[in-house]
């Protein structure tokens, strides 16, 4: 920027929160890069309609000076006052985490052990060096190599502790010392597109300790994994602005989880991240050009181990991050997570599919003791991105629609008015006004109909005062849902058999615990299968992700299943057009509104 160049301040006196804006940049480049959060699904391009502000004081290019104005196509050009849209500031009440209950028991066998040693003080008879003086405290060959980190520590925390210490080793290396009786713990990470959720762990126990999930920091880069790809791969600066808001996001999590138990992040002695491979790609500094044009290669696709601290990730000094192993193309450490957590349900069966709703939604087949995987671009559709009046899953959401006759009835998060629509709310949303009779096969919302009001040709479903979804949100939607129904049809196609041969079809994800089953077979989302078939078993990449943190043999088994699972790149598939364009409509529905 030129030293002549304007300086403006915009204000945003409802977040008490005020911020400089730069000669060139729109509002919401500015609050992005001040750390104010305006959702904007499509990363700022101007493709969405998400990041609605109201400029209350100041001067902006206004357009047709409407109430509400995109962010991202205004520019100050003078201190501003602006006021951002509730469905952005809403404070969050489903975190994407998993309960205990998903986490029964952990299996105990940890790659950091703790162990208390008392060690001597030198003597001008024995003047050994600190490090040798611990090696000798503990058992006989325990250690081989020293962290630099933690030999930087040694001297300092041995004298001020008088010799009392907990060594931490990983194999035989010493990772780490801490006062005596210090806590080990481990952080379980699974790095989602739309949230993080982390799970931190008592290594000495193998117990699962707490969780906490919040809104991944890289959003304000777009709601898909495609608009982050195409921003990493401008330039090492735009890489960095990811790689540094994963990190961050990492970081808020280990503070946030140790200062609940009056813990530190450096008791944090070991690190498991399970994620797209898209995430981990941009967490680790991996080039992400090549990831995003077919044939979608991967730079690593087996387990990695790297230091927390070459990754800037707030942990004890010496601390490994152990990142999942993936599957190939898009089927990455995230969906091994998942299923290494959900094993003992799929594999009690002949077949059964194991899927992961997300912005990136993976599918796996199991038939006969064969694991065929592939993804689908389904977008954040689904989860309230992309859609006009769509939210994450917090306060004034609708998360539930019901159709009475031609009438809709709706369940708001919070119980206060609605301000806008999450992914489960959208999805009643579209299967109730089907049963209303407001859409057709086609998906067109029909003029007719109470609940749909035509504005000089734009189309609009009343969900509840102030909250509608539009044609070109139920289009969205069925773009999402032919995605994934297609990758659903193509693995049982690829397999030879039929959808009613599946016998247990398990829903994995934060989003996938709180949908209606009904709605999603309702619109086509999922085969029309018995509903005792399905199992909604919420975040089980999060749940995975603490298993490999809690054992070695995990990690193993985790690393064993990947390479059993056979990659399905479904763009290379000859029907795939076809199978997709054939899953947009909806099937026709009786009487009763129940697909026939």
């Amino acid at each position: 920027m030129s030293a002549t160049a304007r300086q403006y301040r915009l204000r945003f006196a409802h977040l008490d929160r005020e911020i400089a804006t730069r000669e060139g940049e729109t509002i919401y480049q500015s609050a992005r890069r001040g750390g104010v959060r305006i959702i904007g699904a499509c990363g700022g391009r101007g493709t969405c309609g998400t990041c609605m502000v109201r400029v209350t004081e100041g001067s902006v290019d206004r357009g047709r000076g409407r109430k509400w104005l995109r962010a991202c196509q205004l520019q100050a050009h003078s201190d501003c006052v602006i006021e951002v849209a509730p469905r952005s500031t809403a404070p969050i009440v489903r975190a994407d985490i998993a309960d205990r209950s998903a986490v029964p028991e952990l299996e105990h066998a940890p790659s950091v052990r703790a162990y208390d040693v008392a060690v001597p003080e030198a003597t001008l008879a024995a003047p050994h060096a600190d490090a040798d003086r611990l090696l000798r405290a503990l058992a006989p060959g325990a250690v081989e190599t020293v962290d630099l980190s933690a030999a930087r520590q040694l001297p300092g925390l041995l004298r001020r502790e008088r010799g009392a210490l907990r060594a931490r080793v990983r194999g035989r290396e010493l990772i780490g010392v801490a006062p005596a009786g210090s806590r080990t713990l481990g952080l379980a990470v699974d790095l989602g597109t739309t949230n993080l959720a982390g799970f931190l762990v008592d290594l000495e126990r193998g117990a699962l300790l707490a969780s906490l999930g919040l809104e991944n920091p890289q959003s304000g880069w777009g709601a898909d994994v495609i608009s982050r790809i195409n921003h990493a791969a401008h330039s090492a600066e735009t890489a960095a602005e990811l790689r540094t808001a994963a990190v961050d996001g990492i970081n808020a999590l280990a503070h946030d989880l140790t200062r609940g138990l009056h813990a530190k992040p450096e008791d944090i002695v070991d690190i498991v991240v399970s994620g797209n491979p898209a995430m981990q790609h941009l967490l680790l500094g991996l080039p992400v050009r090549q990831l995003g044009r077919a044939p979608f290669v991967a730079a690593v696709r087996e387990a990695m181990g790297v230091k927390a601290r070459d990754l800037e990730l707030a942990a004890c000094a010496g601390a490994y991050v152990h990142l999942a192993p993936g599957i190939g193309g898009f089927v990455g450490g995230d969906h091994v997570a998942a299923l290494l957590a959900t094993e003992a349900r799929w594999s009690e069966t002949a077949t059964s599919l194991v899927m992961d709703i997300g912005t990136n939604t993976e599918v796996s087949l199991v038939h006969r003791g064969e694991l065929h995987s592939a993804s689908c671009p389904s977008g954040p559709a689904l989860e309230g991105g992309h859609i006009s009046c769509g939210m994450r899953a917090a306060e004034g959401a609708i998360e539930r629609v019901a159709a009475r006759g031609r009438e809709l009835t709706v369940q708001v998060i919070g119980g206060g008015e609605a301000v806008g629509v999450c992914g489960s709310g959208v999805i009643d949303a579209l299967a109730a006004l089907r049963q209303a009779g407001a859409i057709n096969d086609r998906g067109r919302l029909l003029a007719h109909h109470p609940l749909v009001r035509d504005d000089a040709g734009r189309r609009a479903a009343r969900i509840a005062p102030g909250v509608e979804l539009t044609q070109d949100d139920v289009r969205a939607v069925q773009l999402a849902k032919a995605a994934i129904r297609a990758c659903t049809d193509l693995l049982l196609r690829h397999a030879g058999i039929e959808a009613l041969a599946v016998e247990r079809f398990v829903i994995a994800g934060a989003f996938g615990a709180y949908l209606d089953v009904r709605s999603g077979v309702g619109i086509g989302l999922f085969p029309a299968l018995p509903l005792e078939r399905f199992e909604q078993v919420g975040n089980a990449a999060g749940a995975g992700a603490c298993r490999m943190l809690a054992s070695t043999r995990a990690r193993a088994h985790a690393s064993e299943l990947a390479a059993r699972c056979r990659s399905l790149e479904l763009s290379a598939l000859p029907d795939f057009q076809k199978t997709f364009m054939s899953r947009i409509g909806f099937d026709p529905i009786d009487a009763a509104g129940n697909p026939s």
